[in-house]
């Protein structure tokens, strides 16, 4: 089967990003090869691209697709010719018009549920699965603070929230995702171009803070984490969208009222065979009765990757996006 798919050979900008045409050989034992319809952008894209997280090089790069089993390698018996799945990694490569995939990493895509909905949703709504439910285990009533709330995983860690009843306060830089923000449930707003989020914070909650905060963002927002969380709470630093938070002295934990913070990845939450069922369920059993939402802000052809990169990067995206093969 030819595929194109797209490779990078040393870390840096979007331009490091290149493509290459191949035949792909028939999937080995344990293996399917996945023609895929859709793919997911995601900021740990970014983040290999730039060496924030290293891989050997060259090295294929995106992490999230889906598409349609196109064959099926030895020994592999959970999908057949014809089955719609879809993937979130760990392996690179989603970038591409189709791969051979290990059959362990796909998640079976309902009938109810299209392709560009799996490919935008997968990663970004596990992620907030398993930081709402399972990491920061959010109870209804709780304040909880949510930076770039008008983002991928912002947009969906907001309706998860309000889901399971809590009070949220999102952070967001422009009126459009203030919008967006506040259509997803968000209670309060608050314009981080406009005014200082910490104050902001503690003064929605009657200056005890909020009992989680979900930082995707990074050394930009560690401060306004930091004070913006209550005795005893949680930060939740999930990404790195800005630069990756390090120096830290851990005694500032305890300053702001015996912190508690973690750096968990999808990955570690999703790494048995029964937890990764259940949260895929999970996830799919929310988007069919309609409770998240999923937000494709913008698509592009999967040759525009790099300007995608680049929109993303400047903070231009609403929501999912998904590069088109």
């Amino acid at each position: 089967m030819h595929a194109v798919q797209a490779y990078f050979d040393s870390i840096g900008g979007p331009e490091v990003i290149q493509w290459r045409e191949v035949d792909l050989p028939a999937p080995a034992p344990g293996e399917v090869t996945l023609v895929q319809s859709a793919v997911g952008l995601n900021f740990i894209d970014t983040y290999h691209r730039r060496g924030i997280y290293p891989v050997a090089l060259p090295s294929g790069l995106g992490l999230e697709a889906a598409g349609t089993v196109a064959a099926v390698g030895e020994g592999v018996t959970d999908f057949r010719e014809g089955d719609r799945a879809a993937t979130f990694g760990p392996a690179l490569g989603a970038y591409a018009s189709a791969r051979n995939v290990a059959a362990t990493s796909l998640f079976a895509v309902p009938s109810g549920i299209d392709d560009k909905t799996a490919a935008a949703a997968l990663l970004k709504a596990c992620t907030a699965e398993f930081l709402v439910e399972r990491c920061a285990k959010v109870q209804s009533g709780w304040p909880v603070l949510v930076h770039a709330a008008a983002g991928g995983v912002g947009l969906l860690l907001v309706q998860w929230l309000k889901h399971l009843g809590a009070e949220v306060i999102g952070t967001v830089s422009t009126a459009a995702k203030a919008s967006a923000a506040h259509a997803a449930g968000a209670d309060h707003i608050i314009r981080y171009d406009e005014e200082p989020v910490a104050p902001r914070v503690r003064a929605l909650t009657g200056g005890n803070g909020v009992r989680v905060t979900f930082d995707g963002v990074g050394m930009a927002t560690w401060e306004a984490s930091l004070d913006s969380t209550g005795r005893r709470g949680l930060i939740a630093s999930y990404g790195n969208a800005d630069a990756p938070v390090g120096g830290v002295n851990l005694g500032i934990l305890a300053l702001k009222g015996s912190l508690y913070n973690t750096r968990p990845t999808l990955f570690d939450y999703y790494a048995e065979p029964g937890e990764r069922a259940a949260g895929a369920a999970r996830v799919w059993q929310l988007i069919a009765d309609g409770t998240l939402k999923v937000t494709i802000g913008q698509t592009y052809a999967l040759a525009e990757a790099a300007q995608a990169h680049r929109d993303l990067e400047g903070r231009k995206t609403t929501g999912s996006t998904v590069l088109l093969p």
